[in-house]
């Protein structure tokens, strides 16, 4: 598969029926929201893991030295929180852009923190696309979080501020938590 994943997901999640949408973030999108929207809610979707497991090649690295950053895995037991935001599908023209990188579209479940569920499409970048890094050890990760950048800026500052996104959410995450731990020691 390319990296490039506009002109499939226009083709696989056709949008253009809808009024509106409601969009799943769980990564830069809980703290860079350059898109219009109607609503926004705090909100959570059951059976993935948040992980630093995507190359960027595109925002926070190079081609020749990607960054890292957050997709989502399967995982059967895992509540993944962030916001949802209610958008109208031409919204989707940017959003496709910016997550381009390997991001395939869908709609799963989602809870929305009052309890009250709806379908949300969620932007995830499988181990099929051509940018996955996988997993790989939390220093060696961190280290090369620390030490990329890319068009966007440096690959530090997403995950500090998606850190610091998830703590102002009361949604503290363990791999990001960790992840930041060690990267703002390394900084130091």
């Amino acid at each position: 598969m390319s990296n490039d994943t506009i002109a499939l997901n226009q083709q696989n999640t056709p949008l253009d029926h809808l009024d509106d949408v409601w969009l799943f973030g769980y990564g830069s999108l809980l703290y860079k929201v350059d898109f219009p929207y109607l609503e926004c809610r705090p909100a959570s979707i059951r059976g993935w893991a948040r992980r630093f497991w995507q190359g960027s090649h595109d925002h926070r690295g190079t081609p020749e030295a990607p960054g890292r950053v957050v997709t989502l895995i399967e995982a059967p037991n895992a509540v993944c929180h962030g916001l949802a935001y209610r958008v109208t599908p031409d919204t989707f023209a940017h959003l496709d852009v910016r997550e381009k990188n390997g991001y395939l579209r869908f709609f799963t479940p989602m809870t929305f923190s009052d309890g009250q569920q709806t379908e949300g499409l969620v932007y995830v970048a499988s181990d099929t696309n051509a940018a996955f890094l996988g997993p790989a050890s939390l220093t060696e990760m961190a280290r090369q979080i620390a030490l990329s950048h890319g068009p966007s800026g440096a690959n530090a500052e997403y995950l500090l501020k998606l850190d610091d996104a998830l703590a102002d959410l009361g949604a503290s995450d363990a791999h990001v938590a960790e992840l930041a731990i060690q990267v703002r020691q390394l900084l130091e």
